[in-house]
C-alpha cells in the first residue's frame, strides 16, 4: 500500500550551522562541476605555448561516432602525497619567451624563473635544443614525465653536458606550477563562500540535517 510522507525541507541559510557542513559536503562531492579545471588547462596550454612547449592532444571516441579533442594534460588529486600533474608535449625555442611571460604574467616570480632557466640553457647551446616530453607510468606526478633533449645543429656539434637535466628540471618545475595553481582553484572553487552561492543560486533544498532533497 503506498503512503504519503510528509518532510520539511530547508534552503542552505535555513539550516544550523552542521547540517550547512552537510550539505556544502554534498555538493562538493556530487555537484561540482566535472570540469572546473578546464580553464586552468586552456590557459596553461597558452602558457605553454608562449614558453616554446606545443601541447600534444588525444582523440576521446563519442557516442555519436565521432571524437573529440583534448590536451594531454593530466593531475591527481589533492587528498595524499604523491600528487601531481604531468602532461606531453615538444618543447623548442622561443627567443622572446621570458619577454612574453613577463608581459603577460608579471607578477609570477615562478614563470618567471622557468622561462629564465630555459633561455639560459638555450643561450649555452645557440638556441638549437628540442625536447620530447612523454608521461610514462600509472602514477601522475613530474618524476613521471620524461623529457628527451637533442640539439639540432647544422654544424653537428653537440649540445653541453648539462643541456638534458636543466631542461627536465624546467619542464617538471613547470609541472609542479601547475598543479599548484589547480590545487589553489580547487580550493576557491569548494571554499565555503563560493560552495554556498552556488548552492543558493541552485536552489537546493535539503532536510534539516543537510541531506539533499528535492
Amino acid at each position: 500500500m503506498s503512503r504519503i510522507i510528509s518532510t520539511t525541507i530547508y534552503t542552505l541559510d535555513e539550516l544550523s550551522g552542521s547540517a550547512r557542513e552537510q550539505a556544502r559536503a554534498w555538493y562538493r562531492e556530487h555537484a561540482l562541476n566535472d570540469d572546473w579545471y578546464q580553464n586552468v588547462f586552456d590557459e596553461f596550454t597558452g602558457i605553454c605555448n608562449i614558453l616554446g612547449v606545443d601541447i600534444k592532444l588525444y582523440r576521446i571516441p563519442l557516442l555519436s561516432g565521432g571524437s573529440r579533442q583534448h590536451h594531454c594534460i593530466w593531475f591527481s588529486g589533492f587528498c595524499h602525497q604523491g600528487s601531481g600533474a604531468a602532461f606531453e608535449g615538444d618543447y623548442a625555442y622561443q627567443p622572446q619567451a621570458v619577454y612574453r611571460i613577463r608581459e603577460h604574467y608579471p607578477e609570477d616570480a615562478d614563470l618567471h624563473h622557468i622561462a629564465d632557466l630555459l633561455q639560459t640553457i638555450q643561450l649555452h647551446n645557440s638556441g638549437e635544443l628540442r625536447a620530447t616530453i612523454r608521461h610514462h607510468g600509472q602514477h601522475i606526478h613530474e618524476s613521471c614525465m620524461t623529457v628527451t633533449v637533442e640539439r639540432h645543429s647544422p654544424s653537428g656539434q653537440d649540445m653541453t653536458t648539462d643541456s638534458e637535466e636543466a631542461i627536465t628540471e624546467a619542464i617538471r618545475v613547470l609541472a609542479r606550477w601547475l598543479y599548484d595553481w589547480l590545487e589553489s582553484e580547487y580550493g576557491w572553487q569548494t571554499s565555503p563562500a563560493i560552495v554556498d552561492d552556488d548552492i543558493i543560486d541552485g536552489k537546493y533544498t535539503f532536510t534539516a540535517s543537510g541531506q539533499r532533497f528535492g
